[in-house]
């Protein structure tokens, strides 16, 4: 009987040890430099653990793939959002990714006090597994610390999943979300606007509706207009294919740029800058035009330089203007 009763106490000691193990482990890989004064969200980490089943359709970025049978109502979904609909809706809206980053960038330590954000978000008509998939992406790989809120613009979207659904099921998240509306269809530059000149936070990071950021996509970003509050920082894009949801990592080696017909080109990073980091491709690049969809920029520095152009109207010259202006 005792020494059953010892097996027991053994067995409940090792238990207890393990789950402090992954509770540690959980803690330090959410942060950098973490300390006791500074508040850190386990919330994320233990949601990535506990709840992600990563056999599930497009977890750790892998490609769904739709059945033969499924083949025509997956083509008449296509037509909605130009991408595919149907796999998109399979996939979990807090899907794993896979972490793309050089192995110098894991290793990287970012000072304590950086500058906190909010990020933008513009949407129109956009699909529910997207737009979210895209917020908790936010919320689970962002130190909450830095995330000042997230802003949801709807520039004047017709489907009614957007509206009270929308509003009633971004409540119950862990960081504070506000959806503006647009009164009327206005285009992405004065939609983007009412979401800046509503921010709070030092900094304003704009994204696309449709993307998933990746682990540690935020510090960096953070790290370099603390340094330097005049940077505005662009992250390494990478793919997500509209056909199967595959998530694909980007190149580092090409960089923003524009021919005579003022069209945006990505071109290869040239040696001059190769040579000027010293051939460490965990250093930021320079460069002479920024992509215009997702960026981090000094919310003060933004209005200094006159934000966008409130005349603009459809997409494709905002990339430019900004590179203009900074």
């Amino acid at each position: 009987m005792r020494r059953f009763v010892y097996c027991k106490v053994v067995l409940a000691t090792s238990l207890m040890w393990v789950l402090v193990d992954v509770f540690l482990l959980l803690y330090f890989s959410e942060c950098n430099k973490c300390d006791d004064k500074k508040e850190r969200s386990l919330l994320p980490a233990l949601r990535a653990v506990i709840s992600r089943n990563q056999e599930g359709p497009g977890e750790m970025g892998k490609a769904v793939l739709i059945p033969k049978d499924d083949q025509e109502k997956m083509k008449e979904l296509f037509k909605i959002n130009q991408f595919n609909l149907m796999a998109s809706d399979l996939i979990a809206l807090n899907r794993s990714l896979p972490d793309v980053r050089l192995d110098g960038c894991k290793t990287k330590v970012y000072p304590d006090e950086l500058p906190n954000t909010s990020v933008v978000i513009v949407f129109h008509n956009e699909a529910w597994s997207t737009l979210l998939r895209t917020v908790y992406s936010v919320i689970n790989r962002s130190p909450h610390h830095l995330l000042s809120e997230i802003i949801l613009v709807d520039d004047a979207s017709e489907r009614e999943f957007l509206k009270a659904s929308l509003e009633n099921y971004v409540k119950n998240l862990e960081v504070s979300i506000k959806i503006i509306r647009m009164e009327q269809r206005s285009g992405l530059i004065r939609a983007r606007l009412r979401g800046a000149a509503a921010s709070k936070g030092q900094v304003i990071t704009f994204l696309d509706a449709h993307c998933e950021c990746t682990l540690g996509w935020l510090e960096p970003l953070l790290a370099r207009i603390k340094e330097d509050r005049k940077t505005v920082v662009c992250p390494i894009i990478d793919v997500i294919s509209d056909d199967t949801f595959e998530y694909m990592a980007g190149s580092d080696m090409t960089y923003g740029g524009f021919n005579w017909k003022l069209n945006f080109r990505w071109y290869p990073v040239p040696q001059r800058e190769m040579d000027r980091r010293k051939g460490d491709r965990t250093l930021p690049v320079r460069t002479p035009t920024m992509a215009g969809g997702l960026f981090s920029i000094d919310r003060n520095y933004f209005e200094e330089i006159g934000t966008y152009d409130a005349g603009m109207d459809i997409w494709g010259g905002e990339n430019l203007e900004m590179s203009f202006r900074v």
